[in-house]
């Protein structure tokens, strides 16, 4: 009888402890990648980032946080100059509200975007809408949300290009392992001066532990710019990944 009561409290326990993860779960990942060639080529560049989660009774919360430099030596009139090719951050977060099916939801977005080389000065972003679970399985998940806002921009010249939008967004993963992920995010914002896209296609696998390796190609495309700015930036990365929680 003990045994029978012992085992009964630790299962109590246990599933206590089950149920309050599953309540308020954490999870953030930092990525990092660095590169630095020298001889005939000089440059070094670096790239890292923080995504989190937080999962409430209620609300259901992503952030994000990415980080580009890269800095060369290149020839100007027989001269070595150096230069910094590359100066970009970006921070975004949204927080989806769960109505009576948890897996329809209200959302609020806010992002800030400051790319140094880019047509624009800064890029701020708030939209609120409708989000929705469509599917999550042991093999794979898909969400979308959708909504109206308002873009905050400026451009390296000073013109203002604010205007409101309509923001859209989807996020796919497909689980191939235990120890392998594909993941695909894409996102849009809609407006009468500017229409800016962003994407991401990553390949994840698990090197030992909480570390992985991440191959990722994202792009950032706008659809005004100045003559003589390309509408968009691509970048291909290799880098490391810890899970911290």
């Amino acid at each position: 009888m003990k045994k029978l009561l012992l085992a009964a409290a630790i299962a109590g326990v246990a599933t206590s402890a089950v149920a309050q993860d599953e309540t308020k779960p954490f999870t953030m990942d930092g990525e990092f990648g660095l590169i630095v060639t020298t001889g005939n080529t000089e440059t070094s560049s670096m790239t890292a980032g923080i995504t989190a989660q937080q999962e409430f009774e209620n609300w259901s919360n992503d952030y994000a946080l990415e980080g580009l430099y890269k800095k060369e030596t290149v020839p100007v009139d027989g001269v070595e100059v150096e230069r910094t090719s590359a100066q970009k951050f970006f921070a975004s977060a949204q927080g989806n509200y769960k109505l009576e099916n948890p897996d329809h939801r209200l959302f609020v977005f806010s992002s800030y975007e400051d790319d140094r080389l880019s047509n624009f000065d800064y890029q701020a972003t708030i939209a609120g809408g409708w989000s929705q679970k469509v599917w999550k399985t042991d093999k794979s998940a898909f969400e979308y949300s959708i909504g109206p806002g308002y873009s905050f921009s400026e451009t390296q010249t000073g013109e203002d290009t604010s205007s409101f939008i309509v923001r859209g967004s989807l996020a796919y993963k497909w689980f191939i392992s235990d120890t392998a992920k594909f993941t695909q995010t894409v996102s849009t914002e809609v407006g009468s001066e500017n229409t800016k896209s962003r994407a991401e296609s990553a390949l994840t696998a698990t090197i030992s532990g909480s570390l992985s390796m991440k191959v990722s190609l994202r792009l950032d495309h706008n659809s005004d710019v100045n003559p003589g700015v390309e509408n968009l930036d691509t970048e291909t990365a290799v880098t490391l990944v810890y899970n911290f929680f």
